[in-house]
């Protein structure tokens, strides 16, 4: 078993100088953070340390090169190249990447450029990626792929590969659903389906996971239970997992920094130390930070002469309008705080401009006395954990935005709103006064936590899940009516004289449709059917939830038995019409006037009234406000109907009424009496054909359509498969 990461950018840069390409390792949170997983891999089972790192390289290369830089970084830095034009880049990466996605899923939606260029250029961008994944794939590699750039991707391989294990992990928030079906309706949709291409889709805090399960639900229509949703061909799961740093690392480069003392910091050592770093970018709340402290100097002057901002800034995106701006704007801010408190002894905010290294960037943690980490919104923000885990002592006081995915986490910090000054202010004062004692058991608890929950738990958390919901589909798909029990049950019909055929219809023969009339046979299935059904071996019988008078005006002319009213009614060959036991219908007028209100609180939900039965269909009404009306209704006509003998049944976006003792597997048994047969087959697609499973013999072939727990031996797909096996059987 073989790890293939996938991610925008590999965690090297190529760089060319005077026409040599040069090759050196790259920073960043995913990097470094995988990359410590990647090295604990060395001795690990899983994946016996073998793993592929898929990306961009960082530069264009000539395709003379390509083979020569493909060779080098496979064999030097375990990497596969993604090569990528300069157009492509600019449409994929700067255009939909940064200027569509970054700034919704951000919740700056007036910065959104909704371009049909930049989609297109996305998808390619991702069919480029998939094309690469599948050079370098062997079998039974795990793959994981990362962030926004690459939503598409995970359907994209399954089209091509069904049964690869694919990850997908969301560094960035998901927005709510407001935010984001502001993107065009195909766009959303294709996202998301792309995103369900996945096996196991993680985000870093409860609420993205659950804003992304609203999005399936409403747009794609899918409902989940306890994150798991299952679609027509398999399971996919849907889960909180925050990313961790790696703890040691840091704690062991602060030890050191702390033992030995950085020159640059003794100028600084009368003063206290804000620290304020973060990429440039117009998230990271820059702007209301230097606001904040610059009200804070106002309202406290105590502390002026007494206090240092060390503001640093690491270059991003520099040609992007919206970074452009909001680095002027920041160093405007800068000049006009300094030069308005500042002294020939002392300056308020020291600026910098630039990357920082480890090494450097750690010293700065370690010499800190508060972190200042105020994002607008974050997915994560690991600047605020390596803070927390540079303190080998303990002390320090870490300010966090309670828009960070990391706030979940780091309750014990000070957290605030980002946009509100006044609480930015009031944050400093608090944490520039808290009392050391305070600082070492609040930091304590922190530290224990990110030890614990560190990166490398963090990544055999989520591929221990993927591989456990994979032996998951891997057991369902087990019951899937494949090729060589496909060819004994043709064998076994084949050769039997006395055959009987149950057949469901909605979601069975025929797809669901938002109108129930809409789905009436087409002329190719009643063929199929007709065909079936007189062959003088066969019994064949529709067994089904319609009432008698649409089952007798679709199928009386086919010479087969039918049930009406999921068993209300039945009707052998050549025969009329009989209840399968005395009914009344009475409580009929007791239960519509509550339906026909719950249809009225839900737009487009409507009553189906049948003889001995009432349905309440919601398929087309809006998906999540259906499902807590439906619930709503169900416990209402449980304590409605508490002393009255009648059945209340969930079916697919249905509540239905019935009279109580009857079932499809009560209809069944009367056409199960009549002869002995030697083949059985019974085929439908919801919890009301269970009652028929339940009661066959074990030799009967029970199929239930789509891949969930049942009583039937096996699974089909979809009505398609159905279709096709009874075009198959109807040939015999």
């Amino acid at each position: 078993m073989r790890l293939l990461v996938v991610s925008n950018r590999l965690p090297i840069v190529i760089t060319q100088e005077q026409g040599e390409l040069k090759f050196q390792e790259s920073a960043g949170g995913l990097v470094s953070g995988l990359s410590a997983y990647l090295d604990s891999l060395k001795g690990s089972s899983f994946a016996k340390s073998d793993y592929v790192w898929v990306g961009w390289p960082g530069v264009t290369v000539e395709n003379k090169l390509q083979e020569q830089v493909k060779s080098k970084v496979l064999s030097q830095f375990r990497a596969y190249p993604v090569f990528l034009t300069e157009r492509a880049m600019e449409k994929f990466y700067y255009g939909f990447c940064n200027k569509t996605i970054w700034p919704l899923f951000h919740y700056f939606p007036t910065y959104a450029i909704y371009q049909n260029d930049f989609y297109l250029h996305y998808k390619c961008v991702n069919q480029i990626f998939c094309e690469a994944v599948i050079d370098v794939m062997q079998p039974d590699d795990v793959v994981w792929i990362h962030d926004y750039h690459l939503m598409l991707l995970p359907k994209l391989l399954r089209d091509k590969k069904p049964q690869i294990s694919i990850g997908f992990f969301l560094h960035v928030p998901f927005p709510s659903f407001e935010l984001f079906r502001l993107l065009p309706m195909t766009w959303r949709s294709e996202i998301l389906q792309g995103l369900l291409g996945a096996d196991l889709i993680g985000f870093h805090t409860y609420d993205y996971t659950q804003y992304f399960l609203r999005c399936v639900l409403r747009i794609l229509g899918y409902e989940h239970n306890m994150g798991n949703i299952l679609l027509p061909d398999r399971l996919v799961k849907v889960d909180t997992l925050p990313m961790g740093i790696d703890f040691q690392k840091f704690q062991a480069e602060a030890a050191t920094s702390g033992s030995q003392k950085d020159e640059s910091w003794k100028a600084l050592e009368n003063f206290k130390i804000v620290l304020s770093i973060d990429r440039l970018d117009y998230t990271k709340g820059i702007l209301k930070r230097l606001q904040g402290y610059e009200l804070f100097l106002e309202k406290n002057p105590q502390w002026q002469k007494k206090v240092v901002l060390v503001v640093v800034v690491v270059p991003s995106r520099v040609a992007v309008e919206h970074y452009q701006q909001i680095k002027k704007q920041i160093d405007e801010l800068v000049g006009k705080i300094n030069g308005r408190f500042g002294t020939i002894g002392w300056t308020p905010i020291l600026y910098q401009y630039k990357f920082i290294p480890f090494q450097p960037l750690v010293s700065l943690y370690a010499a800190s006395d508060v972190a200042l980490i105020t994002p607008l919104r974050d997915g994560m923000n690991l600047i605020a954990k390596e803070y927390i885990a540079s303190r080998t002592k303990k002390t320090g006081v870490l300010i966090l935005s309670e828009m960070a995915g990391a706030a979940k986490e780091l309750a014990e910090a000070v957290v605030i709103n980002p946009n509100n000054i006044e609480e930015i202010a009031g944050a400093l004062k608090t944490s520039l006064e808290m009392p050391e004692k305070e600082q070492i058991r609040r930091n304590r608890i922190m530290q224990d936590r990110l030890k614990s929950y560190d990166v490398v738990r963090w990544a055999n958390d989520f591929l221990s899940q993927l591989l456990s919901i994979k032996a998951e589909q891997k057991r369902l798909r087990s019951k899937l009516l494949l090729a060589p029990a496909k060819e004994r049950l043709l064998r076994d019909f084949s050769q039997a004289r006395q055959r009987l055929i149950f057949l469901d219809y909605d979601g069975t023969l025929v797809p669901f449709a938002d109108d129930p009339q809409m789905v009436q046979p087409s002329d190719e299935l009643l063929t199929i059917l007709r065909n079936l059904a007189q062959h003088p071996g066969n019994e064949v019988v529709l067994i089904s939830g319609r009432d008698r008078s649409t089952m007798q005006r679709w199928f009386g002319s086919i010479n087969a038995g039918l049930v009406a009213e999921h068993g209300v009614w039945t009707q052998e060959k050549n025969q009329d019409w009989q209840l399968i036991k005395p009914l009344n219908n009475n409580w009929k007028p007791t239960i519509m006037p509550l339906l026909a209100t719950y249809a009225d609180r839900l737009p487009r939900a409507f009553v189906e009234e049948k003889e001995f039965s009432v349905v309440w269909h919601y398929r087309r009404a809006d998906p999540e406000l259906a499902s807590t009306r439906a619930k709503e209704l169900v416990d209402d006509l449980v304590n409605f109907t508490a002393n009255i003998d009648i059945q209340i049944l969930q079916g697919s976006k249905v509540v239905e009424v019935r009279c109580g003792g009857v079932n499809k597997g009560n209809a069944a048994a009367r056409f199960l009496a009549e002869n002995n047969f030697g083949f059985i087959l019974a085929v439908g697609d919801d919890w009301t054909d269970e009652d028929l499973f339940k009661i066959l013999p074990d030799t009967a072939y029970s199929i239930r359509v789509g891949i969930m727990q049942s009583y039937a031996r096996f699974n089909l797909r979809s009505y398609v498969d159905v279709v096709e096996l009874l075009r198959e059987l109807a040939a015999e």
